[in-house]
């Protein structure tokens, strides 16, 4: 089923608080559309993650979690300029942690798509959006588990609805965390072969896949590119956005992202016993890209080298407000002298936070977001155009 979406005249500069309240109202999950104004489609693509295909996969991810189909098969959104049958340049985007839709994206990827002419593929992080359930994000369903984590937790301000879900699977086992990125990692690694090959039905063979990541995507990017399988990511350009700090620098206590004890439980396991756990057995590439970004400490001087080899392929914005991945994280992850010299700091003149940079609402004063926004995208549409 085809539906148009009507939206109003796109202008050079974007009003993005008008823009992300209309496209919230008008996408819908599957269904294929077509945004009249700014003349981009967005079709929709299956996705089956061949996990038990890959053995250095398949292994890490618990029989519990290999039961949540919704992981296993899903769709995934491509922002498409009108006209071209097939492309050969695409953009990735990627989300951040405990992302339950794409409402955030919408328009960060209509913009992308409308100012670089390029194809903009969401692809979602393992268990992540339409990847995961819908009984983790529904009221009645995580009430139990909601007042069973108060219960336990005592007073804990942060424990929210939406982040009850996300909190409990992590203290349950903080190794998911590990799991959900090596199964993300395998993903893209499957989508860029088929992209590349010219088995995908929207690009040609040697399609250039530059990419834009937010957040723990930022970390996922980082961790793909050091590790490299099959070579795919070897000309791929990175775009940072509020991510790609060391691990140990990030603060992921949040209503959005998870509660105190989930995140004291994952940042204890990982600085603490992720290394030498024995049930963590397989000791590839990957492994070692993950490990490295854990705390600043570990394979340093090899981290620092990757970034500076990566030289011009690389740039970002960090937010001197962010409180969930701070600047000075990006600095130990990719060394200081080329954070400062790759990554600008900027700060915006409303109260916004990392999970949400750019807010809608009453309460903002809608020019100065709008500005907020262009400043950023500008810089990532000049880097990735």
């Amino acid at each position: 089923m085809t539906v148009t979406l009507y939206l109003n005249h796109l202008q050079h500069i974007m009003n993005y608080t008008e823009r992300q309240l209309q496209l919230n109202t008008l996408f819908q999950m599957g269904i294929d559309s077509h945004i009249e104004e700014s003349n981009i489609d967005i079709r929709f693509l299956s996705f089956k993650s061949e996990l038990q295909n890959s053995d250095n996969c398949k292994s890490m991810i618990s029989l519990i979690d290999n039961s949540i189909l919704e992981n296993q098969s899903f769709l995934y959104p491509v922002f498409l300029p009108v006209g071209k049958q097939k492309s050969d340049k695409a953009i990735l985007l990627l989300h951040g942690l405990n992302e339950r839709n794409w409402n955030k994206y919408l328009t960060w990827a209509e913009y992308l798509c409308k100012k670089t002419g390029k194809p903009v593929i969401l692809f979602p992080i393992a268990f992540h959006v339409n990847r995961s359930p819908q009984s983790w994000i529904n009221p009645r369903e995580v009430s139990t588990i909601l007042n069973l984590r108060r219960q336990r937790n005592g007073d804990d301000r942060l424990l929210s609805f939406a982040n009850v879900a996300f909190s409990e699977r992590i203290s349950e086992n903080p190794f998911r965390f590990y799991n959900s990125g090596r199964q993300s990692l395998c993903d893209l690694t499957q989508l860029f072969q088929k992209i590349k090959s010219g088995l995908h039905p929207l690009f040609v063979e040697n399609t250039q896949i530059d990419i834009f990541a937010y957040s723990i995507g930022a970390f996922l990017a980082e961790i793909t590119m050091m590790t490299n399988p099959l070579n795919l990511f070897s000309e791929s350009k990175l775009f940072l956005f509020c991510g790609g700090g060391i691990f140990s620098a990030m603060f992921g206590q949040s209503r959005c992202i998870m509660d105190k004890m989930a995140y004291e439980s994952l940042y204890n396991y990982y600085l603490n016993d992720f290394a030498t756990d024995k049930n963590n057995n397989i000791r590839d590439k990957a492994f070692e890209s993950f490990n490295s970004m854990i705390s600043i400490e570990r394979n340093k001087a090899e981290r620092e080298m990757f970034f500076n080899q990566l030289g011009q392929k690389v740039k970002g914005i960090s937010l001197s407000n962010d409180k969930v991945m701070p600047f000075y994280g990006v600095a130990e992850a990719l060394g200081n002298d080329f954070a400062k010299s790759h990554i600008d700091v900027i700060d915006f003149s409303f109260d916004y936070s990392h999970e949400n940079p750019f807010p809608v609402g009453k309460l903002f004063d809608c020019n100065e977001v709008d500005a907020a926004f262009n400043h950023v995208f500008k810089e990532a549409i000049d880097f990735l155009s």
